[in-house]
């Protein structure tokens, strides 16, 4: 089981988005993500997010608001993933070069025209709302099979 942090860092009507193009044996490669990853030990949700938007922009993201849990089973090399997922809006510093892909800040309105993971799709218009969701995707070679989202 791994365990995770997915961010969406947003300014202006825009989102910073990574395009995974540098890192080898990228699972997501090709893909435009949020930013985050996984928990180092003895972390809670929000020292990672902050942890990994640091490490990943350079930026020091403050007050970061959880907005989802995702479940996926089997993702990667057959393990089960769950990402909480958080927005920020509340920043400082500037941005680095990151050694996973190219970050660009993405004007929300065309957010859906990249290259995305299926179910990106399906949960991204959910940051907008009040309240929590909770989304489970199944995906089988690369492609999503099934998914349920659950809305608070």
């Amino acid at each position: 089981m791994k365990l995770a942090t997915l961010c969406y860092v947003r300014k202006n009507g825009r989102t910073l988005m990574l395009h995974r193009v540098k890192k080898i044996d990228d699972v997501h490669e090709g893909k435009w993500n949020g930013l985050g990853g996984k928990f180092e030990p003895g972390e809670s949700p929000e020292d990672c997010v902050k942890r990994e938007i640091l490490e990943e922009s350079g930026l020091k993201i403050k007050n970061p608001a959880l907005k989802g849990i995702l479940t996926f089973p089997g993702f990667a090399k057959d393990e089960d993933w769950y990402v909480f997922v958080f927005t920020a809006s509340s920043f400082s510093g500037r941005l680095i070069e990151s050694d996973e892909g190219d970050l660009e800040w993405i004007k929300d309105r065309d957010l859906l025209k990249l290259n995305l993971w299926e179910g990106d799709r399906v949960f991204l218009p959910l940051l907008k709302r009040r309240g929590h969701f909770s989304g489970k995707f199944h995906y089988k070679k690369g492609r999503l099979a099934r998914y349920s989202v659950e809305k608070y």
